[in-house]
């Protein structure tokens, strides 16, 4: 009995093989241009979002005239500062405008003026130099 069924398995999965390349070959004859394209396609779309992902990756460790600057993830925490604050906060220590910052951060400047106010309550300051000035202190920014 075990050998009918192993017998008719494989009959089976050959005639299901053979059925698939009959399709594939009608189908790649038929729609040669447009399954390429959509391979090529798929290609660069999976090879954009991996190039992507790599270039938006954040580094730690920054290096500046030789000493090593290490971000201090507890003070973010402890703080509470977002992500999104600490690279408005890095923007405003490199001395760019609201308008700056929001260009570059692809938001609007109701937005920015938003995160520089959450920042002044965290960091308790009331003005832009004040919030660089500790936030280095604290090891926020180099």
């Amino acid at each position: 009995m075990k050998r009918i069924i192993i017998f008719y398995g494989i009959a089976l999965a050959v005639l299901v093989f053979l059925l698939k390349q009959l399709e594939y070959r009608f189908f790649i004859h038929d729609l040669s241009i447009e399954f390429y394209v959509g391979i090529i396609a798929f290609f660069f779309t999976v090879l954009g979002g991996w190039v992507g992902y790599r270039l938006t990756q954040r580094e730690i460790v920054i290096v500046r005239s030789g000493n090593a600057f290490q971000l201090d993830p507890i003070q973010l925490e402890k703080l509470g500062i977002s992500k999104r604050e600490h690279e408005v906060l890095e923007l405003m220590a490199k001395g760019l405008s609201n308008q700056e910052i929001a260009d570059k951060l692809f938001v609007s400047l109701n937005t920015i003026k938003t995160h520089i106010s959450n920042l002044f309550l965290k960091l308790e300051v009331s003005r832009r130099t004040q919030a660089v000035k500790k936030a280095k202190e604290l090891q926020l920014i180099p």
